[in-house]
């Protein structure tokens, strides 16, 4: 029999760093269709409420001044959506910078947006 291991097979969240706590609550909810008050966002972090079991929590830093963010030019990433054109143009009408048009592999397809603080993420359909 196999010894369980400590760390398991699962991810629990994603953490995405952030200048301006309230703003990119702000961004991030708007995004995604959700409704906040942004008078209970308080530093130095925010708990995006996403569907599944995974979490997505912005951090400020508030407690960390040394903390330097340096954005990836890759994803950090990606949020799911059944049709692909459909959120290009949502993001596009809602002056949300493309970073990468749409590409196709097979019946694969993503593109990538920037969100306030540089932070690339993708947008997919699987």
């Amino acid at each position: 029999m196999q010894k369980a291991l400590p760390i398991k097979n699962q991810m629990n969240g994603v953490f995405i760093h952030v200048s301006n706590l309230k703003k990119s609550a702000d961004w991030y909810t708007n995004l995604l269709g959700l409704e906040i008050d942004l008078e209970s966002v308080k530093s130095p972090v925010f708990n995006v409420p996403i569907k599944g079991t995974t979490s997505l929590t912005l951090d400020d830093h508030t407690f960390d001044p040394a903390f330097k963010h340096e954005p990836s030019n890759a994803p950090v990433f990606n949020f799911y959506t059944e049709d692909i054109d459909e959120a290009l143009l949502f993001v596009k009408d809602n002056n949300i910078e493309v970073v990468r048009e749409i590409e196709w592999v097979e019946d694969t397809a993503w593109f990538n947006i920037k969100d306030p603080d540089d932070n690339v993420i993708m947008i997919c359909n699987c």
